[in-house]
């Protein structure tokens, strides 16, 4: 019974078929069982007491914070015919590269000396430019001479009007004293005749004083005449005068009008000019176009369009390009009544598709073949789904996210809260409780509670 000879007797005698047998068996077999029972109860409370951190779960796939980083679409700014391709799918292109060339499809554009009739009539339109530049000079230059004729003309004729008037002056001394020998002869002629009808003077005195009156008679009619002469003179210098400054005041207002004219007709083709010079400047930066280049340096992940000859759009999409160094980010959507006990600078732990991990969520120190993070945005205004969007950014402190992840993997976040006992973590989970809102301040503070979104009455 007690197996110590390799003499077996089991195929002589059946053991169970003895009741003491079975009741040793039966004892030993309850045994067992209580002290499994007993083990795995004490285990169960001491994990019970064991600390547990608390956590948020979402999923959320991998992106860039960067819109630079992100993948884009290469755009043609402008309609044209594809002619040829230079990149095939799977490509590595630096920033200038050509990735197609496109020929032109409007009218307009098809004369292939374009830029060359431009360019002839923008130095048509300067040469006009400049020749009515040069009319302006010339007017200028008359404009000045006339205004220096207009001086010395009146001042010739001003010089004239003084002298008329000097002589009008000395005539009306002359006149003066003409009148006055005048009564000077005709009061001797009255005296003389006086005395001669008393036979005190002769009859050839009486006669010389009368010729003399006469003469002083004649004479002051000769100085009256030239008086009024010498006055019409100097009134027709007068009218002379207006006369000039009338028609220099029209050739001036006349070059004047000439030279308004040919500003206005300057400025003109200095407008055209400009307008020929951005025309030409638009043709040729067009013609730039033609080759449609890498934005910067990446991979052609997709090509849009299809073959030679199909014609596109303006600001069409050609092809796609993501961009070779990017930095990762984590973007993750989360429910409404998470985010309270969220804030910028949380850590996470979490998992990317493709790469095996085996995670505790409540203990992320044992957790195996996960990764860090720490969020670092927090949306301000909900998303379309109804969650709030959050990002999260690699954990410095920690090792590096794998280096063949790509943009769109999928992932797996864990976000660490406070750390509390497992039975309260089992008790929160069965009554459906949040996470808990408090969290210790720095040493010496008191305890505050961080408020949800909404307080329910």
């Amino acid at each position: 019974m007690l197996n110590i000879t390799p003499n077996s007797i089991t195929k002589y005698i059946r053991i169970s078929d003895y009741k003491s047998y079975s009741i040793i068996k039966r004892s030993r077999v309850k045994r067992l069982t209580l002290i499994i029972v007993v083990s795995l109860l004490f285990a169960a409370l001491i994990v019970m007491f064991l600390p547990w951190t608390q956590n948020v779960n979402a999923k959320g796939y991998v992106t860039t914070r960067y819109p630079e980083q992100r993948p884009q679409s290469v755009q043609s700014v402008i309609a044209g015919r594809i002619e040829s391709w230079y990149v095939k799918e799977g490509d590595y292109v630096e920033q200038g590269d050509t990735i197609s060339c496109i020929s032109e499809v409007k009218s307009e554009y098809f004369d292939p000396d374009l830029l060359d009739r431009t360019a002839e009539q923008l130095s048509a339109k300067g040469q006009s430019v400049e020749a009515y530049q040069e009319k302006i000079d010339a007017l200028d230059r008359q404009f000045s001479a006339l205004e220096k004729g207009l001086v010395l003309k009146r001042d010739q004729i001003k010089n004239k009007i003084d002298q008329a008037t000097n002589k009008v002056s000395i005539d009306s001394i002359d006149l003066v004293a003409g009148r006055v020998n005048l009564d000077i002869a005709i009061n001797q002629l009255e005296r003389t005749q006086q005395l001669f009808d008393k036979g005190l003077k002769t009859l050839s005195e009486l006669q010389e004083k009368e010729n003399k009156a006469q003469s002083s008679k004649a004479k002051v009619e000769v100085l009256e005449r030239k008086l009024t002469n010498q006055r019409t003179d100097l009134v027709q210098l007068q009218i002379e005068l207006l006369a000039v400054e009338q028609e220099y005041g029209d050739k001036l207002n006349k070059s004047r009008s000439e030279r308004q004219s040919a500003v206005s007709a300057m400025l003109e083709s200095m407008a055209a000019t400009s307008k020929l010079q951005n025309q030409w400047s638009t043709y040729n930066q067009r013609q730039q176009f033609y080759y449609v280049t890498a934005p910067q340096d990446g991979y052609i992940t997709q090509t849009l369009k299809k073959g030679l000859g199909e014609t596109i759009k303006e600001g069409a999409s050609i092809a796609t390009i993501m961009p070779k160094s990017i930095d990762l980010a984590l973007e993750l959507y989360l429910k409404p009544q998470d985010i309270p006990l969220l804030e910028n600078g949380d850590l996470a732990t979490l998992r990317f598709d493709g790469w095996p991990a085996i995670i505790i969520t409540g203990w992320p120190q044992a957790s195996t073949g996960v990764f860090r993070g720490e969020i670092v945005a927090i949306d301000r205004f909900i998303s379309e789904n109804g969650l709030y969007r959050i990002l999260i950014s690699p954990d410095l402190d920690d090792r590096d996210w794998p280096e063949k992840l790509r943009v769109g993997t999928g992932a797996s976040a864990f976000i660490l809260l406070g750390e509390v006992p497992v039975w309260y973590e089992i008790w929160r989970q069965l009554n459906g409780f949040p996470p808990d809102f408090y969290k210790e301040k720095d040493a010496g503070e008191d305890l505050k509670t961080k408020a949800p979104l909404k307080s329910v009455k």
